[in-house]
């Protein structure tokens, strides 16, 4: 089979971690008689410097008119600029917008040899397997207005956080959809004692979990969960959340597995089209010494392959090789190890071609 996969590696690390991702990618094309077509494309800073635009019309529209998408990161002190005109993380939204993204799916599972690597007590992280659905083409970061105005002398700011019934529903069934597959459990989070909009997320959650009689159903809200994450993670099986509290409360979710380089994530459309990326930013700090985590960027094909391209036995193929490397010990330096990104990855590779 043919596949055409579009690269945005982005800044930072993004280039190393999808480098080596794509050389994962290429031994499972090579094993199971697949052919994967890159394209690669520029998005974010690298955009800004040579486009004037964190993401071209050229980019968004290969981008659509591939199989998946698989990104690197954007962003970075070069561009942080708030009076900028553009922002690495505008292309970010804009992709997301025009690839009708409007599920992010975070699984957050906690590997036995890596325990040590968390800041939680040992006890707190037994059985920790979670996967957050977060919505991702509304609320604040997409509501209109947003704008900045002097009002009698003094600058005002102003944020919309904006859904429409449909958006949260299709989210909320998504939810439903895999809690079936696993532990039949959703916890919906919301601040439904505040907002107008949580308050009909609640209204919607609560409808869907009538149709759902078999699937427990739990409401939260969004400082509850955010204190339940750290004191009791393995209460939890299906997160489902708006974009903002979901944004922030995955990356809290993060500690529980040790590094935010662990983890991947998969955001679908209603289409076969997925952006698949790991969960981590650009890391400026580390960039250019290939010291980053390749794992979430390597985990993350393992969902492309899973949700967009539909081979499962290569996702989990991936995933196994992934679990056999980290039992073995190897990490790194994220982790408190020493191998590089590419050793990393290279040893991923060479249990992929043992199985």
């Amino acid at each position: 089979m043919n596949y055409k996969i579009t690269l945005l590696p982005g800044d930072g690390i993004g280039p190393e971690v999808v480098g080596e991702a794509t050389k994962v990618l290429d031994v499972i094309a090579n094993k199971y008689d697949h052919t994967f077509n890159f394209q690669e494309r520029l998005m974010g800073g690298c955009s800004i410097d040579k486009y004037g635009t964190s993401l071209t019309d050229e980019a968004l529209a290969d981008s659509k008119d591939s199989d998946a998408v698989l990104l690197g990161a954007v962003g970075g002190p070069k561009w942080d600029d708030p009076n900028a005109k553009d922002r690495p993380e505008r292309g970010l939204l804009a992709l997301r917008k025009g690839l009708g993204v409007f599920a992010n799916l975070r699984p957050v599972k906690v590997h036995p040899s890596l325990i040590d690597a968390s800041p939680l007590k040992p006890e707190k992280l037994k059985d920790v397997d979670i996967i957050v659905v977060r919505e991702l083409t509304g609320g604040l970061y997409f509501g209109q207005p947003k704008m900045r105005e002097m009002v009698n002398g003094n600058e005002r700011a102003v944020d919309t956080l904006e859904y429409f019934d449909y958006e949260i529903k299709r989210i909320i069934e998504l939810a439903f959809k895999l809690a079936d597959g696993r532990k039949k459990k959703v916890t919906s989070v919301d601040k439904a004692n505040i907002l107008e909009s949580s308050r009909m997320w609640r209204q919607i959650a609560s409808n869907i979990g009538t149709q759902n009689p078999d699937i427990q159903l739990e409401h939260t809200l969004v400082d509850t969960a955010s204190m339940r994450l750290i004191t009791s993670p393995a209460s939890f099986d299906v997160i489902v959340t708006e974009n903002m509290f979901g944004d922030i409360l995955t990356d809290e979710a993060s500690v529980l597995a040790g590094s935010m380089g662990m983890l991947p994530s998969a955001s679908l459309s209603e289409s076969t089209v997925g952006l698949y990326e790991p969960i981590h930013g650009s890391a400026p700090d580390i960039a250019g010494q290939g010291i980053a985590n390749p794992i979430g960027t390597i985990l993350s094909c393992a969902l492309m392959l899973r949700y967009s391209l539909k081979l499962e036995l290569e996702a989990q193929v991936i995933e196994k090789a992934v679990d056999a490397v980290v039992s073995s010990g190897a990490k790194t330096a994220d982790l408190g190890g020493k191998l590089t990104t590419r050793q990393m990855a290279d040893e991923i590779i060479k249990r992929i071609e043992e199985n």
